[in-house]
């Protein structure tokens, strides 16, 4: 064994502070941590008061249990309504004694020592960088469920020991600390609450999670429950002002895509945007339905971009960033659909204004600069190999400009074998954009 792979316990009480703070239940605050690593699979549980209800006893015990009861449904309805409450944490008074990011990345290099080394992406700075000293860096990725990597996606050139989750959640936290996001906006998170959320909160990160309402990965032997939609922001950096979960409708039915939006301002700037992350259905022969769910989506986003922020009064609108168009949007997912369909068209067409932050890397080329990548995901299962670009950034135009976007590994980096692998944990690549206000805010009034 792997010496850093033993997993301490440091995280085990806070797992279940925000396990029953999710659910509307909140418990005294945990005690400091004494040591900052990736935490088990185990989760040790406080004891429960005896006026809590019956659901979220059982959701808490489904959660200790690691089962793939259908309790595990009750729980994302639960988790994916309105009134779920984020975790409001006072920066200066952490819940979580803070971890090294620099000796945590050292311990995933150590338990990754015999994998093969990692893709090396350089950033493409753009032309029109900004004097902002500190742009938002922002990080889009399909993490690849881990019930479904192992149990359905049938990924036919990955062994099935390269998706061992006892080392590639050490893959996936490599890759977010090697790029240090701001604002990181993650799919088919199946470890939230054992995984992610814990380490993350560690690193100084405030976060909220939307489970599907009847995730794929239930189906699935031995799951670790729902897959979702993750967002997590620098909470140093960022206040939360608002949040809403969307459970996105096509056709006038809902459907089991969600989406989180986030508005954020600014703690050193007074500076106010919103920030979605949504993951649309997959498939051939669904374009129309993914059309219907990103009109959908777009609908909501230009409520929540123009209706009245308590938090913003008349008088600073102009100063926090808001314009005539509403607050600005920075907006990620895999949208599962390439630059040709009817949804990509919706986004680029949207009275909000939004652009694609990677058809920058085309201006570096021969061409014209409006242009996606060649694929933002490649895969080989059973019924073939697929390239394709699925993933993207869209940002609000006339308030931000992008200063520097992650290079697309070549085919000759991402090997014969495709994605996943030994030495990638998805078969998405990470989206990662630096972005800027573009100027000041009272140009667009």
């Amino acid at each position: 064994m792997y010496p850093a792979r033993r997993c301490s316990s440091l995280l085990h009480r806070d797992l279940a502070a925000v396990c029953l703070s999710s659910l509307g239940t909140h418990p005294k605050k945990p005690g400091p941590l004494k040591k900052s690593s990736l935490p088990s699979s185990r989760v040790h549980l406080p004891p429960t008061r005896s006026n809590s209800s019956p659901v979220l006893l059982r959701s808490l015990q489904v959660c200790q249990m690691g089962s793939s009861s259908r309790l595990f449904s009750t729980v994302a309805q639960t988790l994916s309504s309105a009134a779920l409450t984020d975790l409001h944490v006072d920066p200066d008074d952490d819940e979580y004694e803070q971890a090294d990011p620099d000796a945590l990345l050292r311990e995933c290099e150590d338990v990754l020592r015999n994998r093969p080394p990692r893709l090396h992406r350089d950033f493409m700075m753009t032309g029109a960088c900004s004097l902002q000293s500190a742009p938002i860096r922002v990080m889009q990725w399909n993490i690849l469920a881990q019930a479904l990597g192992e149990g359905k996606d049938g990924f036919v050139r990955c062994p099935m020991e390269a998706l061992n989750w006892s080392e590639r959640k050490y893959l996936i936290l490599e890759e977010i600390l090697t790029y240090k996001p701001d604002v990181l906006c993650l799919q088919e998170v199946d470890h939230y609450f054992d995984t992610f959320q814990p380490v993350l909160a560690s690193l100084g990160y405030q976060s909220s999670f939307c489970p599907k309402p009847c995730s794929p990965c239930l189906d699935v032997h031995n799951n670790n429950g729902p897959d979702g939609c993750a967002l997590f922001f620098n909470r140093r950096r960022f206040q939360l002002l608002h949040t809403a979960h969307l459970r996105l409708s096509a056709m006038m039915l809902k459907t089991n895509q969600v989406a989180i939006v986030a508005t954020l301002r600014c703690r050193f700037t007074g500076r106010v945007f919103c920030v979605a992350v949504t993951h649309l259905k997959a498939r051939s022969g669904w374009e129309e339905f993914r059309s219907a769910q990103g009109a959908h989506l777009l609908q909501q986003l230009c409520e929540l971009t123009t209706q009245s922020h308590p938090e913003i009064d008349d008088e600073n609108r102009t100063r926090v960033g808001e314009t005539k168009d509403g607050i600005p949007l920075v907006v990620c997912g895999d949208f599962n659909a390439e630059p040709s369909e009817e949804v990509y068209r919706r986004f680029m067409t949207s009275p909000l204004g939004l652009d694609s932050a990677y058809k920058c890397l085309s201006a570096s080329t021969s061409e014209d600069g409006n242009t996606e990548p060649p694929y933002t995901s490649w895969k080989i299962r059973p019924s073939g190999e697929s390239r394709s670009t699925l993933d993207y950034i869209w940002y609000s135009e006339r308030a931000f400009q992008v200063d520097a976007v992650l290079k697309i590994p070549s085919e000759e980096q991402i090997g014969p074998e495709r994605l996943p692998s030994y030495h990638y944990p998805s078969d998405h690549l990470s989206l990662v954009c630096d972005l800027s206000f573009s100027q000041k805010p009272h140009s667009f009034m």
